[in-house]
């Protein structure tokens, strides 16, 4: 009997043991974040996957994370989805990431509402997923978001426009201007449009804004791949069908590589880009050059090198089993979940203030000082 009742209390100490480790696997599940819990090896390879380079800013990033990875003692896999190819190499190219044993994948995505079956097998494999500059959409396996301010960015755009027409076009108000877009396959054209047009709609309302052309909405305004002859291409035909007579004062746009495009256009039309205003983003050197110059009016410095820097410090943190630090739980709703975010502030530039504005990007500072 004495053998019976020690067996008995062997086997409840030990379902009291199993059942204490069965809670702690369940309580370190329930926030959802048992893999951060865990930490990984502090050489742990890391993925960077990047949409083709069809801006500064995207070959920037890429040489930038390289270094500061290795810098930060971690080994860098960084690859881009080329130009010519579609999103299918971008999706090989994250599935290798995993396979190969990344912790942490960031991605730049060349369509972000087309990866949902890689950030699943992420998932299954226990693999952070970080959204870089572009948000990743209809997925619950996005476990952060990295990038600038982009309803900011899209609102001081729109401001921009109205200084500009006021100050370039010659007279006042009504005034003519068109609107372009980016990609329709970035998440950030329409956050970009969509705060650009909280600043210009009640003006479009009240007339003192007049789009000629009738195209004010995204679909109508888009500019596939983000890619310069799309948007010259379409404005060449807005001019041609719209202003033949009339005077067109200013265009909305999204970046810098679109602005030139529409300047080039309204300069083989015969048009004063000293009275025209156009918009950008990205301070990239030749729209700088042109803005020091009179024509594009203003861009957004969005410095790259803080971007990669804070996404860098967020791999860090999940490397020591933390929660990466986020100041944004609100904004940003892909489809499917509120996808935590750190976002940095974006800052308009125009001729009058890039020297302040570039003062910490001595590349760019060179151009101002060489143009005043």
């Amino acid at each position: 009997m004495k053998k019976i009742a020690l067996a008995v209390t062997a086997l409840a100490v030990t379902a009291l043991a199993l059942s204490a480790c069965s809670n702690a696997r369940t309580d370190a599940g329930a926030g959802g974040d048992a893999s951060a819990a865990a930490g990984f090896a502090a050489d742990a390879t890391i993925g960077v996957a990047l949409p083709d380079k069809t801006s500064e800013n995207w070959v920037l990033a890429g040489d930038l994370f390289t270094k500061d990875l290795e810098a930060a003692g971690f080994k860098a896999d960084v690859q881009y989805a080329p130009a010519s190819n579609t999103v299918a190499e971008q999706q090989n190219q994250i599935s290798a990431m995993i396979t190969n044993g990344a912790k942490v994948i960031v991605i730049g995505a060349k369509d972000g509402k087309q990866l949902g079956t890689q950030l699943q097998q992420a998932a299954d494999a226990g693999v952070k997923i970080i959204a870089y500059d572009r948000l990743l959409e209809n997925s619950e396996n996005v476990d952060y978001y990295v990038a600038f301010d982009n309803f900011k960015v899209g609102q001081l755009q729109g401001q921009a426009l109205l200084d500009g027409l006021e100050a370039r076009s010659g007279h006042g108000a009504p005034w003519n201007i068109e609107l372009f877009s980016g990609s329709p396959d970035d998440a950030n054209s329409a956050v970009f449009f969509n705060g650009a047009l909280d600043v210009l709609q009640p003006k479009i309302d009240d007339g003192t804004l007049v789009v000629k052309s009738g195209q004010d909405e995204i679909a109508q305004t888009a500019t596939q791949g983000w890619k310069a002859e799309n948007a010259q291409s379409r404005m060449d035909s807005i001019l041609t069908s719209t202003y033949s007579s009339d005077t067109l004062d200013g265009v909305l746009s999204p970046n810098d590589t679109l602005a030139r495009a529409i300047l080039t256009s309204v300069k083989q039309a015969g048009k004063d880009v000293a009275t025209f205003t156009v918009t950008g983003q990205d301070s990239e050197v030749e729209s700088v050059k042109s803005i020091m110059a009179g024509e594009q009016y203003s861009t957004i410095n969005k410095d790259t090198t803080l971007l990669v820097e804070q996404t860098v410090k967020m791999i860090g943190e999940l490397q020591q089993g933390e929660d990466a630090e986020v100041n944004d739980t609100e904004q940003y709703d892909n489809g499917v979940k509120v996808v935590p975010a750190y976002l940095l502030e974006p800052v308009i530039v125009t001729k009058e203030n890039a020297a302040e504005a570039y003062a910490n990007v001595p590349s760019l500072l060179e151009i101002v000082q060489a143009a005043q």
